[in-house]
């Protein structure tokens, strides 16, 4: 009976890790060490059950088939790898901005051309976007350009050095429109901190969303961190800068009357 009892306090005990291991935030490497993993734990990092995006994959175009195929090896990153080393990757110390859900890169690649004098970093999960984003790339000539094909959550936690970013951009991210699923909103106390910690000291977590109440939703999170500013002078949000290009559906959105809200975030602290 003593053995029973002593096994059930164990199991007791591993139930945690158990649970972090069915939602995949912990790796067999991580689960061997048991200070990384208290760690983690600790920090946050493992604390994420609740997905803000569905992913539904459409067929690859024979042209995005063939970007991810010749480009990948160039542009790609992998997840797996871990934390990177940005100098390594770019072959320079340039600033680097990193973008959380490209959708398929158009203005992603835009603002990478247009910029060679920064590194980009797009992380998207769902393949034809990445394929696409790869394709416009190769025919642009963009070199400064790499791509994740993940969950920017885990990447953010595994593979972004700390203090690294001198911006982060988050556009036009799934609203969640109905009460019921507002928890699945990627913008969250954590995520807002996930982020800054990622940002170097006066970096830039900029927004764009075409939902009033995400726009709300977002001001009143970032508005409760440690840590951040406003840089907005006339009331919480911004005019669109000239570095976030005008996307097609911004562009019909506006002649419907639709608004779109800007805000800009710096990091403090």
């Amino acid at each position: 009976m003593a053995g029973d009892g002593a096994e059930f306090t164990v199991a007791v005990a591993l139930l945690p890790l158990i649970n972090q291991l069915r939602v995949g935030r912990i790796s067999m490497t991580e689960h061997s060490n048991n200070d990384i993993v208290e760690q983690k734990i600790k920090e946050g990092v493992y604390i994420r059950t609740i997905r803000s995006f569905v992913k539904r994959e459409g067929r690859l175009t024979k042209g995005q088939e063939s970007a991810l195929e010749n480009q990948w090896p160039i542009m790609g990153l992998e997840h797996k790898d871990g934390l990177i080393d940005l100098v390594a990757v770019f072959g320079n110390d340039n600033p680097v901005v990193a973008e959380i859900g490209f959708g398929m890169g158009k203005s992603l690649v835009a603002m990478a051309k247009a910029a060679p004098e920064k590194n980009f970093i797009g992380i998207e999960v769902h393949t034809p976007g990445v394929g696409a984003c790869l394709l416009e790339a190769a025919e642009q000539g963009v070199t400064n350009l790499r791509l994740y094909c993940h969950d920017a959550i885990e990447v953010l936690a595994d593979c972004i050095p700390k203090d690294s970013l001198s911006c982060m951009q988050l556009f036009f991210p799934d609203p969640w429109h109905k009460a019921r699923h507002h928890k699945r909103r990627i913008v969250q106390g954590a995520f807002a901190q996930n982020i800054r910690s990622s940002l170097k000291i006066d970096g830039i977590f900029h927004m764009a969303t075409d939902w009033e109440n995400y726009a709300q939703h977002m001001v009143e999170v970032l508005n409760a961190q440690e840590g951040y500013r406003n840089i907005a002078t006339d009331g919480d949000y911004i005019e669109r800068p000239e570095h976030r290009p005008l996307t097609k559906f911004e562009a019909r959105g506006h002649r419907l009357g639709h608004g779109v809200w800007d805000m800009m975030y710096q990091r403090v602290k």
